[in-house]
């Protein structure tokens, strides 16, 4: 009898992606597990195909062997039938509920947790402002975290004393049992999986060989970060066990709304009010940047809503790359109060500029302005 296809058994499209596939599996992997289906031959054997499906499938190797010659070119990988060494790291798989059907420990695929262990990665939400963001800094923070235990050594004895080897898995952490078609392996109750026990306790960590403490670490900020960016702390995480590593410490940053620059990547952008007669003439208004005040051209008949830029006045590339650019849009600005002299300056050149005329205008005639400037150049002088 011929093998169905992998794809087939899947039922995944021969473009599908590692995640899809991984997908896939789970969810059959999970309907016809025979924990769940005891006694059904028929669930257990595609439970089985799943299993081998996905070995050469997740291998990319395997796949592209098999994409080109089909059975015949991993007949050596896929073996006579089912493989249970495609249950390794199986629980990754489920995402996390492996333990409720038993897959971690699913023919001896357990691992004892006496050995060496590295320790838990640590989170830390930093709030800074936009302009130590923009020109970086130094900070202190505090954290709790775990700790090899400094009385006994993480050993969890007291002083004088050690742990002994646990009478009911021998040191294995596991202790295994025969269920129908499987062989499970379970976390040991009596030692917890450590393949020991302690008659004696420390003091300080209570058999944990553990404690808790809380550390003042030094973070420095990079110029130009950005928001969600984060920085990782190697070895500043929790301790690990058993002469494990240490695990790192990830700085989350959330950088503070500015209330005059908006940001979008390494570009500032900007809007200042200038008069109209600076629009209108021409002239220098003083612009707000990140290293001070900078003194802005405005080029003579400048519309509202113009925007300026300013090269390399923007926040600096976190990566080392070039500083970004500063935009400025320039708006006019309407005074709220005029005094008596700019009244009546205003109403001499309200007589002699033109009418507004509200009449639809093709959008390539241009008005003619020239004749406007020049009165305005002759009234403000």
């Amino acid at each position: 009898m011929s093998k169905r296809d992998y794809y087939e058994i899947l039922g995944i499209q021969r473009s599908a992606t590692d995640i899809e596939i991984k997908s896939a599996y789970r969810k059959l992997a999970m309907k016809y597990h025979p924990d769940r289906n005891p006694g059904d031959k028929a669930a257990e054997d595609r439970f089985k195909e799943a299993a081998e499906a996905y070995a050469i499938l997740a291998d990319a190797e395997k796949r592209t062997l098999y994409d080109r010659f089909g059975h015949a070119g991993v007949s050596s990988a896929a073996g006579a039938g089912f493989d249970p060494t495609v249950f390794t790291g199986f629980e990754d798989i489920l995402g996390g509920l492996g333990d409720i059907f038993g897959f971690a420990d699913l023919f001896g695929g357990g691992r004892r947790r006496g050995g060496p262990q590295r320790g838990a990665d640590l989170r830390y939400d930093l709030e800074i402002s936009f302009e130590e963001a923009a020109h970086g800094t130094e900070t202190t923070i505090q954290i709790p975290r775990s700790e090899t235990c400094e009385t006994c050594n993480g050993s969890g004895a007291a002083t004088g004393s050690s742990p002994t080897v646990c009478s009911l898995c021998h040191g294995q952490g596991q202790v295994r049992r025969q269920q129908g078609f499987f062989a499970i392996a379970a976390t040991c109750p009596q030692c917890r999986g450590t393949g020991r026990t302690i008659s004696k306790p420390c003091q300080t960590c209570r058999g944990a060989g553990r404690v808790t403490r809380e550390r003042k670490i030094t973070v420095k900020i990079p110029p130009g970060i950005a928001a969600g960016q984060q920085l990782r702390l190697q070895g500043e995480g929790e301790s690990g066990g058993a002469g494990g590593p240490a695990g790192h410490l990830y700085v989350v940053v959330h950088v503070q709304e500015h209330e005059f620059f908006r940001r979008d990547g390494t570009s500032l952008f900007c809007e200042i009010p200038v008069n109209f007669t600076t629009l209108a003439l021409g002239g220098e208004v003083q612009v707000p940047t990140l290293d001070g005040n900078e003194l802005v051209k405005i080029p003579e008949s400048t519309t509202t809503g113009t925007t300026l830029r300013l090269r390399g006045k923007g926040l600096p590339d976190v990566s080392g790359g070039s500083r970004g650019d500063l935009f400025v849009t320039v708006q006019v600005h309407t005074p709220r109060k005029l005094t008596r002299e700019q009244r009546h300056l205003l109403e001499q050149l309200a007589k002699v500029l033109p009418k507004e005329k509200f009449e639809p205008r093709l959008r390539e005639e241009q008005p003619d302005e020239r004749n406007l400037f020049d009165r305005v150049k002759d009234i403000f002088g």
